[in-house]
């Protein structure tokens, strides 16, 4: 009895490893020129994702940060579409009848045009951002003002990177 009760054991601790790996995806972000301007690694937990977030060469200040519904990133960065919002809710992180499940708060960039944070999404699974059409990171010129619909009044989007698996 001992004995299968210890390979039992071994072969559990073998197969956990595997089974309770975190899936990653990347972003890579570019300005409307083409220039890599950071990259957000996105971590999927039991309970949403975790953003690691690294900005080298942004302008310094408050931007709007949201995932959005289309993985492209043509250079206006409208072909990201709005943000990703698969319950169908109104914008804002303030917003009582919000928010978009791509709702993140506003990001600082330093006045050396860097950031380094880390971002939890509650709720939001890779089967999300991996639909038929992918899924963005977005940076707007302004702060979300977290609560206008659709977009937060953040102004033109500055940076975009698809997320990759």
């Amino acid at each position: 009895m001992r004995m299968t009760t210890t390979l039992l054991l071994g072969a559990a601790l073998v197969l956990l490893p595997a089974t309770a790996q975190a899936q990653e995806a990347e972003a890579t972000l570019q300005n409307p020129r083409g220039d890599e301007v950071g990259t957000v690694t996105v971590i999927e937990s039991p309970h949403g994702l975790l953003l690691h977030v690294r900005i080298d060469g942004l302008p310094s200040g408050v931007h709007a940060f949201h995932i959005h519904e289309t993985g492209r990133c043509q250079p206006s960065f409208a072909a990201a579409g709005g943000h990703l919002n698969p319950t169908g809710k109104a914008h804002g992180l303030m917003n009582p009848e919000g928010h978009h499940a791509g709702d993140m708060p506003n990001i600082h960039v330093d006045g050396a045009r860097k950031l380094q944070i880390e971002v939890f999404v509650p709720d939001v699974t890779f089967q999300q951002l991996f639909d038929d059409d992918g899924s963005a990171i977005v940076i707007h010129a302004g702060p979300d003002d977290y609560r206008t619909d659709p977009a937060g009044a953040a102004g033109d989007r500055i940076a975009c990177g698809v997320i990759v698996r």
